[in-house]
């Protein structure tokens, strides 16, 4: 453990993994510590600033709506169409900046999962909004114009306002003629759950669960979806091995079959490893914050009440102790075994597990089966530096040129 002043606090810095399992899982010690910027940009009443009894009320309505199996079956060809027609256009083009490409391709994903809305200049103009409160996260909360935070203040305000008047709408169409929801999207069953109480979500519940899924939900799939790819490419027996899988699960489809099935995700045993071992050397959530509610002893080093612990997953997922050559893309090192406590963090864990996990590793498998079976991805600057913040990625935004493989 390091201490530190950071984001106008007195911080621990906590690398081993043990300990840091045991301070995410502590709820009764620690609560979330995200910085200011963070709390305010993703919103008062999203996952990462309310009270634990609360965290666990909104998990529980949401998380069938998101991660349920009945919900990701019904994303899965919307999914599937989306991606097959993109690779598509992506192959008809010269060179793209894929990252750019794949940020696109993964917020009209979720633009349309959760809001029904395929309306290209809607959804142009919010992934930008997007993209400045995303560099502003983690900025200090400096509100001067010129400064991230302040942009991502004025990016908030446009989704707050953008999201509000669908709520707005959606209501009144339900005032006034009795409707029942027929989009059947995210929003609309955010609207309908209710506790046990029969108390429903608030508009700035639904809001904020909104923000926080619409930014993860895009951010997250599209950089770890362009570094398996990389990875892929970098690596031809990797990528002829998982090739071979996709192969099989099309070779021994029914014929009349059209489009992926859950089954079909489930038996990529191979393909999870990739995106796992991806997960585990790029980790776009690289470091968690919690804060100290109490005084607390760790491994003898004391913990005062008040003071923030950064939680560096990175470091934990490149510890040679718990993975020989850290560095190595290697998918097969996930071969029967089993990651010890709190050595593999890349959606958090205990009750800040994100809730959305499932449905991001979906829309990752989904978009790999495509390109194995039919696409290569040659990088016209393959040795160009890596960005780390706010997320890992190349300065060029992988630019690279999509082919169609020949079959």
């Amino acid at each position: 453990m390091y201490k530190a002043f950071m984001f106008g606090s007195p911080t621990i810095m906590v690398t081993a993994p043990e300990l840091c399992k045991q301070i995410l899982m502590d709820d009764d010690h620690f609560v979330p510590g995200w910085p200011k910027a963070t709390n305010e940009l993703v919103g008062k009443k999203s996952f990462l600033g309310i009270s634990v009894e609360e965290h666990k009320r909104l998990r529980r309505l949401t998380a069938s709506p998101i991660n349920g199996h009945e919900a990701l079956c019904s994303y899965l060809q919307f999914i599937e169409n989306t991606v097959a027609l993109t690779l598509e256009s992506w192959a008809s083009k010269g060179s793209i900046e894929f990252l750019t490409e794949l940020r696109r391709l993964t917020f009209r994903i979720i633009m349309k999962i959760f809001l029904c809305s395929e309306d290209e200049i809607l959804i142009k103009s919010l992934e930008r909004v997007y993209t400045d409160l995303n560099y502003g996260m983690r900025a200090m909360a400096i509100d001067i114009p010129g400064f991230a935070y302040h942009r991502a203040l004025k990016a908030r305000r446009t989704l707050v306002a953008v999201l509000q008047s669908a709520l707005d709408e959606r209501k009144a169409m339900r005032r006034t003629y009795n409707l029942t929801p027929t989009k059947n999207d995210m929003m609309d069953r955010l609207m309908e759950v209710e506790d046990a109480n029969g108390r429903k979500l608030c508009d700035e519940e639904i809001i904020d669960v909104l923000i926080m899924y619409l930014n993860a939900g895009h951010e997250s799939s599209g950089h770890i979806t362009m570094w398996a790819t990389v990875f892929l490419q970098e690596h031809p027996d990797v990528f002829e091995k998982a090739k071979f899988e996709q192969d099989e699960i099309l070779r021994t489809r029914p014929p009349m079959q059209k489009g992926l099935t859950m089954k079909e995700i489930r038996k990529m045993e191979f393909l999870s490893k990739v995106i796992d071992e991806t997960l585990r050397i790029v980790n776009i959530s690289f470091v968690s914050f919690r804060q100290a509610t109490k005084d607390i002893y760790l491994n003898g080093y004391l913990i005062p009440k008040g003071w923030k612990v950064q939680l560096w997953y990175r470091n934990v997922n490149l510890d040679p102790q718990s993975y020989p050559e850290p560095k190595k893309f290697n998918p097969s090192r996930w071969d029967d075994f089993v990651p010890k406590a709190g050595s593999f963090l890349p959606f958090g864990g205990g009750s800040r597990l994100c809730p959305g996990n499932d449905l991001a590793k979906l829309e990752i498998s989904v978009f790999l089966h495509h390109f194995l079976v039919n696409y290569q991805l040659t990088r016209l600057n393959p040795n160009c530096q890596v960005r780390y913040l706010p997320h890992p990625r190349p300065v060029d935004n992988c630019m690279a040129k999509i082919t169609r493989i020949k079959r």
